[in-house]
């Protein structure tokens, strides 16, 4: 007499553990495309230079450690401006942090009517 092996619930088991796996797989990169890019050894390597703005706590504005007035902050941030998007400098904005947050966002504005990429930098505590 031999012993048998009820498989009765064995395709329960094995679809929910495919149900399982189905949905945690579409969980972990949803919006992840991968494209492998085409590769040559003639052309020009594009590399993008950072802006440095920095306000300080008295709203005094530096930009790469010049101080400028806020009036003369558009015109010299349109003198940055490329026709290539590909090598437009980013702004990295370093904003006090008891500055108010209007005064962040009028340099911030100032930044969006030019088209240019602002970034707000922060310090890990």
């Amino acid at each position: 007499m031999g012993s048998a092996v009820s498989t009765d619930s064995l395709n329960d088991i094995m679809f929910f553990l495919m149900l399982f796996f189905l949905i945690m797989s579409t969980m972990v990169a949803p919006s992840v495309i991968k494209i492998n890019l085409p590769k040559t050894n003639a052309g020009k390597s594009v590399s993008k230079e950072n802006l440095v703005l920095a306000v300080d706590s008295n709203m005094n504005y530096y930009l790469n450690n010049e101080k400028i007035a806020f009036d003369s902050l558009e015109p010299k941030l349109s003198m940055f401006i490329t026709d290539d998007t590909l090598t437009q400098p980013n702004i990295v904005l370093k904003a006090s942090k008891s500055l108010k947050l209007q005064d962040v966002v009028d340099v911030m504005t100032i930044g969006a009517k030019l088209n240019m990429k602002m970034v707000l930098a922060t310090t890990n505590r």
